[in-house]
């Protein structure tokens, strides 16, 4: 069983042997050596080292307190999660599973072996609990694949005690420095292995900046491809909001397609739209139904208890249990299976021979811009017929679909920042402020839904159904609040929304 930690740590080089005294640093009373470990270590990756180049590391430890496999991701800059899994000889099912989204269908291979030398101190405050472990490494690396080239250096290591402060290590970092070290160049041991052993005339990988609209369109969905392909450890380890963010750039990416179509042709962008789709669904299938059950669940509580009439809370409970179709099991089938790892390998192949139309050749300020004003056109017209209706079911789906081409929209802005600037800043910020309004609309419409439903179980099974009337009663006048504040919000953004 693998088991989580959050790891906040800062690496630095030195030319002077041994550390500046760190007593009194932040409260340090002592600093105690805990001896020397003798580490060994071999990091495994696939042969075109795609773990490295996204900042993972995947390694096999012996030696010291917690020796077995680390798999760590990186999660701002000196934080990693990092994942134990006890000692075996081959890559644990479970890490192996975790980076299936990099790997896919390579074998993951030893790259680098890593013998260590590490003397450990422990900084700790005058009760003696512990803020911080520092060590000294002595490192010898060698790559065992090509030509086994090979390197050594030395090192610190200055790791948070887990719950401490990072304001810590600013303090910690202050000493160092004036003893003579400096923040390594390498976030981790591996990265500076493989850089140090490198074989010779390897090509260094170079940046292209954006400067055809093509350029900027696919940069854009770069970066929806990396989230997905980043999120998918999370989403697997049920990290908080990991699915809802996978699914939006789902979103993201697909509506780019749609939006660009003057820049990559739909021929070829259609069928991944629809495989995004798919797949933004498969992972979403019980993501609609807990927001439901959370807004039903607030709303509920919310009321005076005299409000509450029969069983209420457990009926709702029994509903949304009922309603869940999919699970786990279900959404890690998903994640293993053909069909999505055909599609990032679809996305890796369209990004690298991308199918560009002549317009991506043109210049941001006018394709992009364009494409953008088409959307918030289609989106004027939808939203201002919507709000033509008068009130009920028509102007309901009315606004939905309006919600809809406002996400669009946004999504187009979104990628035509860098491009535009603070014109598309503008209309991105106004649009993700009229979607969350009309979100909080079709909330309320899915809301009465459920609570109709909900009523007619409860007549059924010969139970009051006020409860549900009065909350159906509040989101009535919850919808007819957001319907009576969108055409001023609407009329602010048509006023600053000029691209």
């Amino acid at each position: 069983m693998a088991d989580t930690k959050r790891e906040i740590e800062r690496k630095y080089e030195s030319d002077q042997s041994g550390l500046p005294d760190l007593t009194g640093v932040g409260g340090v009373a002592a600093v105690i050596d805990k001896g020397v470990a003798a580490l060994d270590a071999v990091y495994y990756d696939t042969a075109d080292e795609r773990l490295a180049a996204a900042g993972i590391t995947l390694r096999r430890r012996t030696g010291g307190s917690d020796a077995g496999w680390h798999l760590k991701f990186p999660v701002a800059p000196d934080v990693r999660d990092e994942i134990h899994a006890p000692l075996s000889d081959t890559v644990p099912r479970s890490l192996a599973a975790l980076v299936r989204s990099r790997v896919r269908d390579a074998e993951l291979l030893p790259l680098v072996r890593l013998r260590t030398q590490r003397r450990v101190r422990h900084l700790v405050d005058a009760d003696g609990k512990l803020l911080a472990e520092v060590s000294v490494d002595a490192v010898r690396a060698k790559r065992l694949t090509g030509d086994g080239g090979s390197a050594q250096w030395t090192e610190i290591e200055v790791e948070l005690a887990d719950g401490g402060d990072p304001a810590f290590l600013d303090t910690v970092e202050k000493r160092l420095r004036k003893g003579g070290a400096r923040p390594s160049a390498s976030a981790s041991k591996l990265a500076r292995a493989l850089a140090e052993t490198a074989p010779e005339g390897r090509p260094e990988p170079q940046e292209r900046k954006p400067v055809t609209a093509g350029d900027h369109v696919l940069a854009y969905l770069r970066a929806q491809r990396e989230a997905i392909v980043a999120l998918d450890p999370a989403v697997r380890r049920k990290v908080d909001d990991s699915v809802h963010r996978m699914r939006v750039a789902t979103r993201r990416m697909r509506s780019a397609f749609r939006t660009f179509r003057k820049v990559l042709d739909r021929s070829v962008t259609d069928p991944v739209r629809e495989e995004l789709k798919w797949l933004g669904g498969e992972i979403g299938l019980d993501r609609d139904q807990e927001v439901l059950t959370e807004r039903l669940t607030t709303d509920l509580d919310d009321l005076p208890e005299t409000l509450v009439s029969g069983p209420v809370r457990t009926r709702l409970r029994t509903w949304s249990q009922a309603r869940r179709s999919g699970s786990r099991r279900r959404l890690i089938a998903v994640l293993n299976g053909k069909r999505y790892l055909a599609l990032l390998d679809t996305l890796d192949a369209v990004l690298a021979d991308p199918p560009l139309r002549p317009a991506a050749a043109g210049k941001p300020s006018k394709v992009i811009a364009k494409a953008v004003r088409k959307d918030f056109t289609t989106l004027t017209g939808l939203l201002e017929h919507a709000l033509d209706l008068p009130p009920g079911h028509d102007r309901d789906l009315a606004l939905h679909e309006a919600r809809k081409k406002v996400k669009r929209t946004r999504y187009a802005a979104e990628a035509a920042v860098p491009a535009l600037g603070a014109p598309a800043a503008h209309l991105v910020k106004a649009a993700k402020s009229l979607q969350s309004l009309l979100g909080d609309h079709q909330d309320s419409v899915m809301a009465r839904q459920a609570l109709l439903e909900l009523a007619g179980q409860a007549d059924a099974a010969r139970e009051s159904s006020f409860t549900y009337g009065l909350l159906y009663g509040r989101e009535e006048q919850r919808a007819a609040a957001v319907e009576a504040e969108v055409p001023a919000v609407w009329k602010a953004i048509k006023g600053r929304a000029a691209i």
